[in-house]
């Protein structure tokens, strides 16, 4: 009887000392579940018990507890310490919340931020994750990035343009139009940071003058989620894009595609003087240029693979398919005598349509070596297809000539292949960065164009006016760079060798321009740090532009009876080199720089008094000389109130022959100056403002002399419904400032043109976030079996 009373007493003590089980979630206050966090368990004795981290979903399982009363603590960085007193007698499962560590000034939470610029020893990186402009699109962000200026949707570096654009290292196989285009349909909030690299690593292929290098945020998301987007666009015209994007992940599976169909109608309005010395004439034509496409396509697919914890691949495909764009410019041209009176006009009909399709498909495999090393290997195919097609009517009514009508056509069909192959290998420890490679890249293009005119009222193909023009191209390249840090210094050298075997052939007039050559392409850097966080920095790179394969064309392609652009089959590679200073702290940032252009290739104009014609074409002017200093500072006037100063101040130098074979200097003092000032509105971060001015003062290219100009512009964003919903609106050029007169004067040579580029309007957007949005994955791959090998 004793017995069964004693076990009756002590049953709650024994069924207690069988092991315990407790379950819990551990969230952020934004309800992201957190993986990888560090959950301990102690005794009433204050004794480490148990401890482990929190799974893929943030669950957690605590087994084998023999305690009653337990402490339980959960730490991570970036969060404040967590800690519950529990009696496990009642077990329930946990639903942690963890509060990210802030710091309160006033009324207003600030959290801990990245600095905006960053000095690194080969390049500038601005941050965009967090700050104010996250919410723009790329292509806004990059107008707001440090010594980048966009003018007239022409990327450029500190006054060079020719600029390499790559997404997380991987080249864009788009330029004009079809990269803006790309880069409007990249969601801000997905850009982690632009990196401006004025003098690239031996790494990067030596042509272009800079690379901007967007990185993108990695699918840290569980699950699938996606963005309903839709964008109107009223300027003079309005115009319209809707897209998809859809995200998911799973394990070691990340995809990520994306469709936007645009359309609208695009104007353009310009006026051209011609002033004849010899004929005391003065031709002025306004052309006013309207074109209508209903549809645009742009479609994105990524797929990332993890084959283990040591080899990923990757696949991606770009395409952008615009089936027609067309349109009809009436354009009057008057002809004035010395006394300024109109004495003869004619009027010029052009009827036109334009088909361009751009396929690109890259793949890339990722293999870590061991714990210092690692190799990657990259392949890109792209084609690029168009199609031009216009009918030009004129009717001429000259001075002392009977009226009359010309009629031609042309068709002008253009196709580019091009494959490229690249094998990477890096090296790294605490001091030393190692890295090598390989690449060989091949193109071919074919141009056709064919030309008809009328003769006794019917159209008759024309063979010395048409022309079939075939180029192909190899490249291969062999580069090495060594990184090296000491202290409080910082070197890094490279040298790239690349050989270039091109051909190229005119039918009509037969022409064969075969080419073969090597050329080296040093670079250097070297940064100091000092004890109280300033950096010095110096670097030096060559570089070569080679010259754009449309530019290569030699076919006359008539804008009318009097004007056509034509190529240069035989145009050379502009080689280039950099040389910078720089200095920074505290968020000022210093950049002086000197870079001298051999044989600069660029668009320009002559006027033909003979035949009363103007002529753009691609040509090599002789040199070109810039040197300058850009200042960046980010102002951070209240937690809610940000001022942000770019300027940059620039002599440049063109050197060029005139048609009359005199060797003439283009010099001008330019200086662009872009302000801006942003509010943030609410404690929740949801509500933005910006007001910005950007001014660019007289500029030259070759034998151009380009005006000043200037924009106003405000940009809002407001976000809704815990963030799903996003609403911008931008108003851009709001005074209508950014029309711009280019001029061209020299011995006989008198012309200008105005031109304005139809910037002046609002931009209305709407983003709907839907899926699994808010569940943040921060995964720490669990080390395997290859990787512990390592």
């Amino acid at each position: 009887m004793m017995y069964k009373i004693f076990l009756f007493l002590c049953f709650p003590l024994l069924v207690f000392a069988q092991k315990q089980k407790l379950e819990g979630m551990v969230v952020s206050n934004q309800n992201e579940k957190l993986s990888a966090i560090k959950v301990e368990l102690y005794n009433s004795r204050n004794e480490l018990i148990k401890v482990l981290k929190t799974n893929i979903d943030g669950s957690f399982i605590l087994e084998g507890i023999s305690e009653q009363n337990v402490k339980l603590v959960v730490k991570n960085e970036g969060y404040a310490l967590y800690e519950k007193n529990l009696d496990l007698q009642n077990p329930e499962p946990l639903h942690i919340i963890m509060k990210k560590e802030s710091h309160e000034i006033g009324e207003v939470v600030m959290t801990k931020r990245k600095p905006l610029v960053k000095r690194k020893v080969d390049r500038l990186e601005f941050n965009v994750e967090n700050s104010n402009i996250s919410s723009l699109n790329a292509w806004e962000i990059l107008k707001n990035t440090p010594n980048v200026t966009v003018n007239n949707n022409i990327l450029s570096v500190k006054g060079s343009t020719g600029i390499l654009v790559t997404i997380n290292d991987k080249k864009v196989m788009l330029t004009g139009d079809e990269l803006k285009n790309l880069l409007e349909n990249t969601q801000g909030d997905e850009v982690k940071s632009v990196e401006v690299i004025t003098n690239p690593p031996a790494k990067y292929e030596a042509s272009g003058s800079a690379v901007l290098n967007i990185i993108m945020k990695k699918n840290k998301v569980e699950g699938y989620r996606g963005i309903l987007s839709s964008k109107y666009i009223q300027t003079q015209y309005a115009k319209g894009v809707f897209g998809l994007s859809q995200y998911y992940k799973k394990d070691k599976l990340s995809v990520m595609a994306s469709y936007y169909k645009g359309m609208g109608t695009y104007y353009r309005e310009g006026t051209d003087y011609v002033n004849y010395l010899e004929s005391q004439k003065r031709w002025v034509s306004t052309m006013n240029r309207k074109d209508k496409n209903h549809n645009q396509n742009t479609l994105n697919f990524n797929v990332e693979y993890e084959l283990d914890s040591l080899t990923s691949l990757s696949l991606n495909y770009s395409g952008f398919y615009s089936p027609k764009s067309y349109g009809i410019y009436n354009v009057p041209t008057i002809i004035y005598n010395n006394q300024n009176i109109a004495e003869s006009d004619y009027t010029t009909v052009n009827d036109h349509q334009n088909r361009s399709i751009n396929n690109s498909l890259s793949f890339q495999i990722d293999r870590k070596l061991n714990k210092k090393s690692s190799l990657s290997w990259i392949n890109y195919f792209t084609g690029n297809n168009t199609d031009k097609y216009q009918n030009v009517i004129t009717s001429l009514n000259f001075a002392g000539q009977s009226p009359r009508e010309e009629n031609f056509m042309t068709q002008n069909k253009t196709d580019v292949q091009l494959y490229s192959t690249q094998a990477d290998y890096q090296w790294k420890n605490e001091k030393f960065d190692l890295e090598s490679g390989v690449k060989y890249s091949f193109v071919k293009t074919n141009s056709r164009l064919d030309f008809s005119d009328n003769e006794n009222g019917m159209l008759q193909y024309r063979p010395d006016k048409s022309s079939i023009f075939d180029y192909k191209e190899h490249n291969f390249a062999v580069y090495s760079s060594l990184g090296y840090t000491i202290g409080k210094w910082n070197f890094k050298a490279g040298l790239r060798a690349e050989m270039t075997d091109l051909e190229g052939i005119v039918s009509e007039p037969y022409d064969r321009n075969k080419n073969k050559y090597w050329n080296l392409f040093p670079t250097f850097y070297t940064q100091y740090t000092t004890e109280n966080k300033q950096e010095f920095g110096f670097s030096y790179g060559k570089r070569i532009s080679r010259p754009t394969y449309s530019w290569l064309n030699p076919a006359k392609s008539y804008y009318n009876l009097f004007s056509y652009y034509q190529g240069d089959p035989k145009l050379k590679a502009t080689i280039t080199h950099n040389l910078n200073f720089t200095y920074s702290w505290k968020e000022w940032n210093l950049d002086l720089y000197y870079r001298k252009e051999i044989y600069p290739s660029m668009e320009i104009s002559f006027q033909e008094p003979n035949t009363n014609s103007l002529i753009y074409y691609f040509t090599n002017i002789e040199k070109g000389e810039a040197f300058g200093l850009s200042v960046y500072k980010n102002l951070q006037i209240k937690p809610w109130w940000n001022l942000i100063l770019s300027e940059n101040l620039e002599h440049n130098e063109n050197y060029f022959k005139g048609t009359d074979g005199i060797l003439y200097k283009n010099k001008v003092w330019n200086w662009v100056s872009n302000v801006s000032t942003s509010f943030t509105l609410d404690k929740s971060n949801d509500w933005k403002l910006e007001v910005g001015h950007r001014y660019y003062s007289p500029g030259i290219q070759g034998t151009f002399k380009i005006s000043n100009a200037w924009t106003a512009y405000f940009v809002m964003n407001r976000k809704f419904f815990n963030k799903k919903l996003d609403a911008s609106f931008i108003f851009n050029d709001i005074f209508r400032t950014m029309g711009q007169k280019v001029s061209t004067q020299y011995a006989n040579q008198d012309n200008y043109f105005l031109d304005y580029n139809d910037t002046q309007g609002f931009t209305f957007s709407l983003k709907f976030n839907f899926g699994n949005q808010s569940v943040k994955n921060a995964k720490t791959i669990k080390k395997t079996e290859e990787q512990e090998r390592l």
